[in-house]
C-alpha cells in the first residue's frame, strides 16, 4: 500500500462521520466515472468590497 487518498489533519472521525465522508466521495467518483462533471464548488456570498469606515466624511 502507498500513501492514503484521504487524510484527516485535525481531530478524529467517529464511525458515522467516516461513513458520510466515504458516501460523498464515492458518489462524486461515481458521477465522474459516468461522464458527469464534478459538482461546482460554491463561492462564498460576500460583497466584493466594503465602504470605508470614513466614507461619510468624503461625501459633499
Amino acid at each position: 500500500m502507498g500513501e492514503p487518498d484521504v487524510r484527516v489533519l485535525h481531530g478524529s472521525l467517529d464511525d458515522d462521520e467516516l461513513a458520510a465522508l466515504v458516501a460523498v466521495l464515492s458518489a462524486v467518483a461515481g458521477a465522474i466515472r459516468a461522464g458527469e462533471s464534478a459538482p461546482p464548488v460554491p463561492r462564498p456570498r460576500r460583497p466584493t468590497s466594503y465602504p470605508a469606515s470614513t466614507s461619510w466624511r468624503t461625501r459633499r
